[in-house]
C-alpha cells in the first residue's frame, strides 16, 4: 500500500510539474535557459598585456573583477550583456553568444599606464601560448602542455609562471593524472601564492585520494581572501575529503555551510550540487529520511536549470531508491530519464563512459526488475540494453546485460536461450578483452607522449636556473673583475650546479624509465595470467554442466575486472591482494578439487590496510604450485596461504605446498612448458628489483623445497613485505 502511495505522489509530482511549466511560454523559456561559466581575459589590444581590477558586470546584476593576469570568471547566459569597466580605458559592452572562452581587448586611453612591466612582444607571445593551451586542454593533452612549455620558454615573471603551471595543472587533472597536477599547482603557488590555484590542489588531493592532505589544505585557506563563489567551493569540497575519509557528521556539516553561502549569494547550480551530495552523506550515515528529504530539493532544483542537469539528478535519486530497495519509485524514475535521454540524444551524444546512456539505463530498470521479481519485464529491459549497447559499441554494458539475460533465461526455464545469451557472453568476453588490450597500448603512448612534454617543462626551467646562475655569475665578475677569486668560486658555484641539475636529470629520467619498464612487464603478465585463465575456464565449461559454469564465469569476470582495475598500480592495499587471491584460489580448487584442498591463514594481530604489495605479485606463485606441483601429485595435496608478522614493520607471506616438487616438475614439462614459466619467473623477479629500486627494498622474495622428501618435497615461497 505504501509503494502504490509512493508511485501516485511521484505521479502527481511529474504532472504538477508538467502543468506548472505549461502555464506561461515566457516563465517555460526563462526556466530552460541554463546558466553556465563564462571565462574570458581582458588585455590591451596593442600589447596584449592582461589588465586586473577591471570591473565585470552581468545585466542581471552579476558582478566580479579580473586577476593579476587579466582573467574573469562569471555565471551567464546566451544573450546576457557583459558590460566591461576600468578608469583607463573606455567602457565596453560584449554579448555573450556561446559558453566558449572570450576575449575583450580594449584600447589604452592613459599611456604608459602598462608600461615597464617588460617587453610587449614577449607579453603578447605569452599570452597566445596560454590561451592556446587553454583551448587544447580538452582536445589534445600533449599539445596543450606543449603551449605551456613554449609559454614558460620566454622570460616570464614569477606571476605569470604561476598562471601557466596553474593551467599544467588543470590540463593534468582534467586527463586523470592527478600526481602531475599536484606537482604543477605546487610549482605555481611557489612562484605565487594564489587561492585559486590551492582551491584546485585540494581538490587534487581529493582526487588522488590523498585525503587528508586535501583536508588540510583547504583548512589552510583564508575565507577573506576568497569570493563567495571560492567560498562555496571551498567548503564543498572540504565535505567530499570528509566523505571519503568516512566522516559523515563532518562532511554534513561542511556542506551545510557551503548551501547557506550559495543560497545567500544565489549560487543556483552549487544549491542543487550540495543539496544532492548532504542527501548522499545522510543515506551513508543510515538517515534515509533525511536523505529523501535533500533528494527531492536536488531534484526539484535540477528541474529548473536543463534537461541534463536534470537527468543527472534523477539518476542519483533512482540509485539510492535502489540502495534502500525501493524498486517500484526506481523502475518509474528510470523510466522517464530514458525518455529525457532519448530527446538529449537527438541534440548531442554521449559517451559511453557517462552513466546517462539509454543502454545503461535500460540494464538498471532490468537489474530493478529482476530484484522486484518480474522476470518477463526485466528480461525485456536486459534486451533493450543489449540492443542499444550493440549500437554504441558499449561492450561493458553489453557483457553484463548479457550474463543476467542468462541468469533470467535460465529462471523463466528458456534454457535454449540461456545458452546463447552465455555463447554470447563469451564471445563478448573476448572481444572486450582484445579491446582492453589495445586501451593499454593507447595508455602506455599517450602516458610516454605526457612523459616528453613534461621532460621538456622540467628541461626548460632547469636551463632558466642555470641561465640565471650564469647571468649573476657575469654580473658579479664585471663588477669585481680584479678578485680573479671570486670568478673562481663564481665556476666552481656553477659547475656544482650544473652537477646537481645533472644529477636530478638522470634521476628523473631513471624514475620514467622505471615507471615505464613495470608498465611493460605489467602489460606482459596480465594477458599471460588471462590467458590461462580463459584456458581453465574453456576447460571447465567442456566438463560441466551449462548452470555451474555460469557460475564460474561470473566469478571468473570478476576477478578479471579486479586484476585489470589493479592493472596499473605500483602497489595496492593488502587486503585487496588477498580478495584477489581467495578468488583466484577459489576458482582453481573449483577445477582441481579433486588435486588438493587449500587454507589461507591471516595473522589475527596485523592490520592489513597498513600494508601495500604489488598487484599480481603471489598469483603467480601459486598458479605454480597448482599447475606445476599439486596436480602432478597421487594422492590430494595441501596449498596453505599464510600471513604473519616478522616485525613491527614487516610481515612474511608463505604460499607452501606438498607437490612434486620443481625438480620433478621441472622433468616433466615439455620445452614450451619451461619457457613459458621462465619468463613468467623472469618478470616477477625484474618487477621485485624495480620496485625496490623505487621504494628502498619493500619486497624480499625467497624459493625453497617445503618438505625434506625424495618423491613429494614440495616447494615454499616466501614473501618479505615491508610496511611503507
Amino acid at each position: 500500500m505504501i509503494k502504490i502511495k509512493h508511485t501516485y505522489s511521484l505521479i502527481f509530482f511529474f504532472l504538477f510539474t508538467l502543468l506548472s511549466f505549461g502555464q506561461s511560454n515566457n516563465t517555460k523559456t526563462k526556466k530552460e535557459e541554463a546558466f553556465f561559466t563564462v571565462r574570458g581575459s581582458v588585455y590591451l589590444k596593442d600589447t596584449r598585456e592582461p589588465i586586473d581590477n577591471v570591473s565585470i558586470q552581468v545585466n542581471d546584476g552579476r558582478y566580479t573583477r579580473t586577476d593579476v593576469f587579466g582573467k574573469f570568471v562569471v555565471k551567464a547566459r546566451v544573450g546576457d550583456e557583459l558590460t566591461i569597466m576600468h578608469n583607463d580605458f573606455e567602457t565596453v559592452r560584449y554579448t555573450v553568444l556561446s559558453d566558449e572562452r572570450i576575449t575583450i581587448l580594449v584600447e589604452e586611453q592613459n599611456k604608459g599606464r602598462y608600461r615597464g612591466v617588460g617587453s610587449d612582444g614577449v607579453i603578447r607571445q605569452f599570452n597566445q601560448m596560454i590561451d592556446s593551451a587553454d583551448a587544447y586542454l580538452k582536445k589534445d593533452a600533449a599539445k596543450s602542455i606543449k603551449f605551456v612549455g613554449d609559454a614558460l620558454n620566454y622570460d616570464v615573471s614569477s606571476r605569470q609562471s604561476a598562471e601557466a603551471h596553474e593551467l599544467l595543472g588543470d590540463v593534468y587533472v582534467y586527463w586523470k593524472q592527478y600526481d602531475l597536477a599536484i606537482s604543477a599547482y605546487k610549482v605555481s603557488l611557489q612562484n605565487f601564492e594564489m587561492a585559486s590555484s590551492k582551491l584546485k590542489l585540494a581538490d587534487a588531493y581529493t582526487k588522488n585520494e590523498e585525503y587528508q592532505k586535501s583536508v588540510d589544505t583547504y583548512k589552510s585557506l583564508n575565507e577573506k581572501d576568497l569570493s563567495n563563489y571560492e567560498k562555496t567551493v571551498l567548503y564543498e569540497g572540504l565535505g567530499d575529503a570528509y566523505l571519503k575519509l568516512k566522516n559523515t557528521q563532518q562532511a554534513i556539516s561542511s556542506y551545510e555551510k557551503g548551501l547557506e553561502i550559495a543560497k545567500k549569494h544565489l549560487i543556483a547550480p552549487k544549491v542543487t550540487d550540495l543539496n544532492s551530495k548532504i542527501a548522499e552523506a545522510y543515506n551513508l550515515k543510515g538517515e534515509v529520511a533525511k536523505a529523501k528529504g535533500y533528494y527531492n530539493n536536488s531534484l526539484k532544483l535540477a528541474q529548473q536549470e536543463n534537461k541534463k542537469r536534470a537527468v543527472e539528478e534523477q539518476v542519483k535519486v533512482a540509485e539510492f531508491n535502489s540502495l534502500n530497495r525501493d524498486y517500484d519509485s526506481e523502475i518509474q524514475i528510470r523510466k522517464d530519464v530514458i525518455e529525457t535521454l532519448e530527446d538529449i540524444e537527438k541534440d548531442s551524444v554521449l559517451p559511453n563512459e557517462s552513466p546517462l546512456t539509454i543502454q545503461k539505463q535500460n540494464y538498471k530498470l532490468g537489474n530493478a526488475y529482476l530484484l522486484n521479481n518480474d522476470l518477463d519485464s526485466a528480461i525485456s529491459y536486459f534486451e533493450k540494453s543489449i540492443e542499444e549497447a550493440d549500437k554504441k559499441g558499449d561492450l561493458e554494458v553489453k557483457k553484463d546485460a548479457t550474463r543476467r539475460a542468462s541468469e533470467v533465461y535460465y529462471s523463466l526455464g528458456e534454457d535454449e536461450k540461456g545458452r546463447e545469451a552465455i555463447d554470447e557472453f563469451k564471445s563478448v568476453v573476448d572481444e572486450l578483452y582484445a579491446k582492453k588490450i589495445q586501451e593499454l597500448s593507447q595508455v602506455a603512448r599517450f602516458s610516454r607522449n605526457l612523459a616528453e612534454q613534461q621532460n621538456r617543462i622540467t628541461t626548460l626551467e632547469s636551463d632558466r636556473a642555470l641561465s640565471k646562475s650564469k647571468y649573476d655569475l657575469t654580473q658579479e665578475r664585471n663588477k669585481r673583475q680584479q678578485l680573479i677569486i671570486y670568478s673562481l668560486l663564481g665556476g666552481l658555484l656553477l659547475l656544482l650546479i650544473t652537477g646537481f641539475l645533472m644529477y636530478k636529470y638522470i634521476k628523473q629520467q631513471r624514475l620514467a624509465n622505471n615507471l615505464l619498464a613495470l608498465k611493460s612487464l605489467r602489460s606482459q603478465m596480465n594477458p599471460h595470467f588471462i590467458f590461462n585463465a580463459l584456458n581453465s575456464v574453456n576447460s571447465f565449461i567442456a566438463t560441466n554442466d551449462e548452470r555451474t559454469a555460469n557460475k564460474y564465469l561470473s566469478d571468473f569476470s570478476q576477478l578479471m575486472r579486479a586484476v585489470l582495475e589493479n592493472s596499473e598500480e605500483d602497489f595496492i592495499p593488502l587486503k585487496k591482494e588477498i580478495e584477489l587471491l581467495q578468488l583466484y584460489t577459489k576458482l582453481e580448487h573449483f577445477r582441481f578439487q579433486d588435486k588438493f584442498e587449500y587454507s589461507i591463514d591471516v595473522d589475527g594481530t596485523i592490520n592489513v590496510d597498513e600494508f601495500q604489495i604489488p598487484p599480481m605479485l603471489l598469483q603467480p606463485y601459486i598458479e605454480n604450485a597448482v599447475w606445476h606441483g599439486l596436480r602432478y601429485k597421487k594422492e590430494k595435496g595441501h596449498l596453505n596461504i599464510a600471513i604473519k608478522p616478522k616485525s613491527k614493520d614487516e610481515i612474511t607471506i608463505t604460499i607452501s605446498d606438498d607437490g612434486i616438487g620443481r625438480t620433478r616438475s621441472k622433468q616433466m614439462k615439455t620445452e614450451n612448458q619451461k619457457k613459458q614459466n621462465s619468463k613468467g619467473m623472469n618478470n616477477i623477479k625484474k618487477r621485485v628489483a624495480i620496485l625496490n629500486e623505487m621504494y628502498k627494498d619493500k619486497v624480499d622474495v625467497t624459493i625453497e623445497d617445503f618438505q625434506q622428501t625424495e618423491e613429494d618435497a614440495g616447494t615454499k615461497v616466501v614473501v618479505t613485505l615491508k610496511k611503507d
